[in-house]
């Protein structure tokens, strides 16, 4: 006996239909078809357009009978569909009241906000033609991948360490020697370096599908055509960057890229995405019509009482966040990519939009965020807010957070910058960034602090201790664009030098700011190629970069290899010794007979936090709490002063000695010493820095 919802009990066009089920949104395959549900508040008619793949012209148009609209749901089943040659679309009727917040257009064919993969721009760069009028299509997909029992690895917060990268950047570059440069398929390549390197999470800048050509334009000075390159300017929610996959021409970038996710966590790195929700791809009123703005504009952005856009974004409009369908989109896209995808974590563009309400309006205890912390399928999930936007709401420390928020901890980047450039002011600050931040996550815990002293938006690492001014002529925006406030220090010449002297200074800046991330507590980021110095040429905003100038040069592995083995060690140190991460602020004296952490000055426990470039750090690790053979000790000498000093050490038990595992100013191999092959200091009452240097000694039996 068959169903009676597989019989179609309408046609048109030749093609049979019958009403749908309201949920899921999007397209779902069904028994004999494909289910289709949309919703629009406003909308007075809905038309589903359907096309053959990369075709012109629609092969059917079928209205929505009236009677298929449950609530404010168009939803419809369409039978005998060969869905993997299938694009659709919407048209929508409704008025046209721009002061009242609608912009309906019954002439636009409109993206579905819930379309699993999206067509038109397969193959990256391929200039568009601009004369169709239906430019990113919405796709069927149908779900038969074989996970070969993969899940999330839900890692502690504490052991993570976070690599940034954006997809393209980090395989294109000819010097990468991969077979499909930029792509998914290219990542794969790389995870034996990745696990060499010993990150153990791989953070990729916004893989959503989006438009590189949004706001494209040519440089008139270089004759180079500039992008959306970074993708911060979502299209749609749901599916994944075609243009990023090698496959992507043939439509299998739902495919490659969770084999992509499959094979990382084969080897024990988890995946977390940095999502865009605050704002979409529309633009402000002057912006084309993709989906949202067609769909139901009222219901998805934020208006001004004059029907505008508000921009609180900096990129033309605001997503309506806390609106409850909107609320529900999010939720649902995020369910989506940590149940199909496996996605361990994301990182919210712009986070502190989620927390303004209908108006604009900063809310104390925010409905999406509240939801999202406590969502039982997200429950898992890391949840990491860069904790402002760009209409002034800055939130670090005091992000709405119900024991789930993570943090981008902006005040680390900037405390950390100042001190290792000899800003002895910020010294007290240094002594709570290295904490894990008690002064700003205290009832949290260090994992609170996502600690990081550069990221794909800045200077690099190399670069921060290369330039002092951006250097962004090629964006085509007369150096305009991109923060004036970085806290670099280009160590006496701008830009590139061949005087050893300033060459082996900078080499030196870069491992003292990599020592100070990788010993303190929190949870460290760092951006993809700061591991060898790779280089944006000052570009402080390489956001349409699509060449050298973001692309991670490999070569510069091979010319910088003495800082890569001091990168790779130093994790390997962190991960060796536990008193660095643990996820709880200590105070008192431990089982050693110390406090967990302690600070210094040249002189044991006489700090001075009033302005000084001079820091001894000592973490007592106590053996039964770190399942240690015995009580360990970790003294971190950092001299930031332009003038060597003698640092006497603090006294650690007798059947203890200390040992030298690192030391900035000493070049390749000896600035970092593996476990097992620390030397034994001469002297156990002192050591000698040298200028802007550090040191890291182990206290062991």
């Amino acid at each position: 006996m068959e169903r009676v919802d597989t019989y179609p009990t309408h046609e048109h066009q030749g093609i049979k239909f019958r009403r749908g089920q309201p949920l899921p949104f999007g397209a779902s395959i069904v028994p004999g078809g494909v289910n289709f549900s949309v919703f629009s508040k406003h909308a007075t008619d809905c038309v589903l357009v359907l096309f053959n793949r990369h075709e012109d012209e629609p092969f059917a148009e079928i209205p929505f009978p009236d009677e298929f609209r449950i609530g404010n749901v168009f939803t419809m089943i369409v039978f005998d569909l060969d869905y993997e040659n299938l694009e659709y679309g919407y048209k929508m009727d409704g008025p046209y009241e721009p002061e009242e917040g609608h912009r309906f257009d019954s002439q636009k064919i409109l993206l579905d906000p819930y379309a699993k993969a999206v067509s038109g721009r397969e193959i990256w760069g391929e200039l568009p033609d601009w004369n169709k009028p239906f430019q990113h299509r919405s796709r069927v997909i149908f779900d038969d991948f074989d996970w070969e029992g993969d899940k999330p690895l839900e890692k502690n917060m504490e052991d993570l360490i976070i690599y940034e990268a954006h997809v393209r950047s980090l395989t294109r570059h000819e010097s990468a020697e991969v077979k499909y440069p930029g792509t998914f398929a290219a990542i794969r390549e790389k995870i034996p370096y990745l696990k060499e390197l010993g990150i153990n999470c791989l953070e990729l800048l916004p893989v959503f599908e989006f438009d590189e050509f949004e706001n494209s334009r040519i440089n008139e000075d270089t004759g180079e055509r500039l992008y959306n390159y970074w993708g911060y300017s979502a299209v749609n929610f749901f599916a994944p960057k075609a243009g990023f996959a090698a496959t992507g021409q043939f439509g299998m970038e739902v495919d490659e890229l969770k084999n992509l996710v499959k094979e990382l966590h084969k080897n024990d790195i988890e995946v977390i995405l940095d999502v865009v929700f605050n704002h979409t791809a529309e633009g402000n009123e002057k912006g084309p019509y993709i989906s949202y703005r067609g769909v139901d504009n009222k219901t998805y952005y934020l208006l001004t009482p004059e029907g505008y856009y508000y921009n609180f974004s900096g990129c033309g409009n605001t997503l309506n966040c806390n609106n409850p369908v909107v609320r529900n989109m999010i939720l649902d896209c995020l369910r989506y990519w940590a149940s199909e995808y496996h996605i361990d974590g994301f990182r919210f563009d712009l986070a502190s939009i989620l927390a303004r309400d209908q108006e604009g309006r900063p809310m104390a205890n925010p409905p999406l965020l509240e939801t999202l912390a406590h969502d039982p399928i997200l429950g898992k999930c890391k949840l990491i807010a860069e904790a402002w936007d760009a209409g002034g709401l800055y939130q670090v420390g005091s992000f709405p957070d119900w024991g789930r928020w993570a943090e981008w901890n902006g005040e680390y980047r900037d405390d950390v910058r100042s001190f290792i450039k000899g800003e002895g002011e910020v010294v007290g600050s240094i002594t709570q960034r290295i904490q894990g931040s008690p002064d700003l996550y205290a009832q949290r815990g260090p994992t609170a602090s996502i600690n990081f002293v550069t990221c794909h938006d800045g200077f690099t690492l190399n670069d921060l201790v290369s330039y002092n001014d951006k250097h962004n002529e090629a964006n085509g925006e007369n150096n305009r664009d991109g923060t004036d406030n970085n806290n670099s220090w280009n160590c006496g010449v701008e830009g590139p030098t061949n005087d050893p002297a300033i060459k082996h200074l900078r080499k030196k800046q870069m491992k003292n700011a990599l020592t100070i991330l990788l010993l303190s507590r929190g949870v460290p980021m760092f951006l993809a190629g700061d591991e060898f110095a790779n280089t944006q040429y000052g570009n402080n905003n390489a956001y349409c970069q699509d060449n050298e100038i973001s692309w991670l040069d490999w070569n510069l592995l091979e010319e910088n290899k003495g800082l890569f083995r001091y990168c790779k060690n130093l994790l390997s140190f962190r991960k060796n010794h536990p008193v660095l991460t643990s996820d709880s602020f200590t105070s008192g004296t431990n089982a050693t007979g110390y406090p967990e952490i302690s600070f210094h000055g040249l002189e044991p426990w006489q700090a001075d936090f009033s302005c000084n470039l001079t820091l001894g750090v000592l973490f007592a690790a106590p053996a039964e709490k770190y399942q240690l053979s015995a009580d360990e000790f970790i003294y971190l000498a950092l001299n930031m002063h332009w003038e060597g000093h003698d640092f006497y050490l603090p006294e650690i038990p007798l059947d203890h000695n200390w040992q030298v595992v690192a030391n900035t100013e000493l070049a390749t191999p000896e600035d970092i010493w593996p476990a097992g092959e620390e030397k034994k200091l001469e002297n156990q009452d002192q050591i000698y820095l040298s200028p802007r240097s550090a040191v890291i000694l182990l206290g062991s039996k």
